[in-house]
């Protein structure tokens, strides 16, 4: 008994000590410094990971906003800068000093803007679709699931939505006119910059596209419902001529995992692999075993995963909320993602000639090379920032004519 109770004891203690460390760590703020003497200052309202890493500890190859976040401050710091990086959910934060630029991703801008100068320059970072939008797409999908499967799943993608666009002058977004879409009415100013990918792999010559043309792949992260997979699943589970792996954290939704336990575990045709590193050689084989990326997600910011696998030479099959650029020289949009729609497209580009199979692949491969990469994200963003103070010289001289 008294051992239980020292236990109990030991886990509450534990329990408020990671809650007081969680809300120190969520109001920290990062500050650096240009290699000049700065010209003015910036606030990153993001993430802090990319910042605090230790000496040899490598980026997270997990989601392409760690790297990103890095190079948007490396940029400003070029420019002659300095910048201050706090986390997108910092509940306290209220500037201390003059920003020129206030790079927002949630909802810290909205609650600042009152305390900012009047010319600063205030850019929402839009990495998914409007919150609104995003949130209703999920829950269509749950209700999808429950009126075909007769079960309801947890929400796991909703997040309180913000008033970003409101509040900023501007936005920069890395998805495709699918995402921009969804903020057209604020009627801000949107530049588009294009998505970095955390690692590019080497054309497969050996690949054999006669072998692999039956064979799927799903990766994404978590939301599966959000993604497409339960779709994919009852879709796979009536199709045994055809194969699919599945890379992502199925077992972090326990709900989904229990409620098609047999189509991920006990379906002959159905290869549940789990979350996977993208840079290791066992990601390396899944991609020269598959002929095609299948991800009917219901809302993005730029397609992240579908880019990764692009960039290992699958073929895209997406539906258009995937916000990523497909035409038909490499890949396949799924308009509405019903079930039907999904199997007539894996049956039709398993049908296509094993040569067209192949110029598909290298077209998707050459276009996010062209298009998504860390180097290219780096051009642009820097680019864009440019011409966004470009705008905003030209918009304030119109105005001192008038």
């Amino acid at each position: 008994m008294q051992i239980n109770i020292v236990n109990r004891i030991t886990d509450s203690v534990n329990l408020v000590t990671s809650k007081i460390q969680g809300r120190i760590e969520r109001r920290r703020i990062i500050s650096l410094n240009p290699p000049q003497n700065p010209i003015g200052n910036v606030l990153i309202s993001y993430i802090l990971t990319p910042f605090l890493l230790k000496p040899g500890e490598e980026m997270p190859l997990s989601h392409t906003h760690f790297w990103e976040c890095l190079q948007m401050a490396k940029t400003f710091l070029d420019m002659g800068y300095c910048v201050d990086v706090i986390r997108f959910d910092n509940d306290v934060f209220i500037p201390q000093k003059k920003y020129d630029f206030f790079i927002e991703t949630r909802w810290n801008l909205q609650r600042s803007t009152p305390h900012l100068d009047q010319n600063c320059i205030k850019i929402f970072h839009a990495d998914a679709a409007h919150l609104i939008f995003h949130n209703a797409a999920e829950a269509n999908r749950l209700l999808q699931l429950q009126q075909r499967r007769g079960l309801t799943l947890t929400p796991r993608r909703f997040e309180m939505p913000n008033k970003a666009i409101e509040h900023a002058d501007c936005a920069i977004v890395l998805g495709n006119e699918f995402t921009i879409s969804t903020y057209k009415y604020a009627n801000k100013p949107i530049y588009r910059v294009p998505i970095s990918t955390p690692v590019l792999y080497p054309w497969f010559e050996d690949k054999d596209f006669s072998t692999c043309r039956r064979r799927f792949l799903w990766f994404g992260s978590g939301g599966l419902v959000h993604k497409g997979l339960d779709l994919l699943l009852d879709v796979f589970a009536q199709m045994p001529d055809y194969h699919l792996t599945i890379c992502g954290p199925i077992n972090k939704e326990k709900d989904f995992e229990a409620a098609f336990e047999k189509e991920l575990y006990h379906t002959p045709n159905i290869d549940t692999i789990g979350w996977v590193d993208i840079s290791s050689k066992e990601f390396l084989k899944i991609l020269n075993s598959c002929v095609a990326v299948i991800y009917p997600s219901c809302s993005e910011g730029g397609g992240g995963c579908v880019i990764t696998c692009m960039h290992g030479g699958l073929i895209p099959i997406v539906s258009y909320e995937s916000s990523v650029d497909v035409n038909e020289d490499c890949g396949i949009i799924l308009p509405n993602c019903s079930l039907e729609e999904i199997k007539n497209a894996i049956r039709t580009l398993a049908d296509f000639p094993t040569q067209k199979l192949q110029l598909m692949a290298k077209n998707s491969r050459e276009f996010v090379r062209e298009h998504h990469t860390q180097e290219n994200f780096a051009r642009v963003y820097s680019q864009t920032i440019k011409q966004i103070i470009k705008d905003r010289t030209s918009k304030q001289q119109l105005a001192s004519y008038v």
